[in-house]
């Protein structure tokens, strides 16, 4: 069953990097295993086709943009660029997020700012050009990818921080464009074992696998998932929520980082 058939998608985040991708790249491929054509951006280039690769070797349709999310022009383009291909756009997966350790003692004030641009201003670009483009089509779905470390800020206050302002953000666009029949929402990711993990001690993997009270590891692909379900008709009368996608992490894990 093709749950995304004749939708338009833009999964900022996207590009695919050493053979293996983020929630971004999961969530493009699984819309377009579930039937959308998808616009894959990254700040890569190069990294964005790789994803488009893949999706094309699936069977499905997209093509790759390159943008920093930071930059008003550069979100407004990809937009542009959607609305020019396909006519339409019908769901924004916002998935761009930088990740900072440290105290506000520790951060630095350049750092503090580049967590929030590119953890909070990309997402507020983004959706100030693509909600007008879904007005046009007449509905829309945005989906904002937050964490659990709002609420588990075990230092990374910097990040923390930004994706608590993602979560408020999410629902303050919920109220504003919900008349539009525009539904936003957010997913909070736990630990996810990712490529970028290969290097950790052996003992750390373990930690986390039981931090989860299903005892395993979480992967791009169950946010991706969710992703689908939030995109879809499915969750039609969803807006302005936030969640979690942990495994339990957050209700009874230990410290795990």
């Amino acid at each position: 069953m093709h749950r995304l058939a004749g939708k338009t998608a833009i999964v900022t985040g996207a590009g695919l990097r050493g053979g293996s991708g983020g929630t971004g790249c999961a969530a493009a491929v699984r819309f377009a295993e579930e039937g959308a054509r998808v616009c894959v951006v990254d700040i890569e280039l190069g990294s964005g086709k790789r994803t488009v690769e893949r999706i094309e070797s699936l069977g499905g349709e997209a093509f790759a943009q390159e943008a920093d999310i930071t930059d008003a022009q550069a979100c407004q383009a990809v937009v542009a660029a959607v609305v020019e291909q396909w006519g339409r756009l019908d769901v924004l997966d916002n998935n761009v997020g930088l990740g900072m350790r440290g105290t506000v003692v520790e951060v630095s004030e350049a750092d503090w700012d580049r967590a929030m641009a590119v953890n909070v201003k990309g997402i507020f670009l983004m959706s100030k050009y693509a909600v007008p483009a879904m007005v046009d089509t007449g509905a829309g779905s945005i989906i904002n990818i937050s964490s659990i470390n709002p609420r588990r800020p075990y230092n990374t206050t910097p990040y923390a921080a930004a994706k608590a302002a993602v979560e408020a953000l999410t629902r303050g666009m919920a109220v504003d464009h919900g008349p539009q029949n525009i539904r936003v929402n957010c997913i909070a990711p736990g630990p996810l074992a990712t490529a970028r993990d290969n290097h950790l001690d052996p003992r750390m993997r373990e930690m986390r696998r039981l931090a989860s009270p299903l005892q395993r590891e979480g992967r791009a692909v169950d946010v991706a998932d969710a992703a689908v379900f939030l995109a879809s008709d499915e969750s039609a009368y969803i807006t302005g929520e936030v969640i979690t996608v942990d495994g339990g992490v957050s209700l009874t894990g230990p410290r795990y980082r």
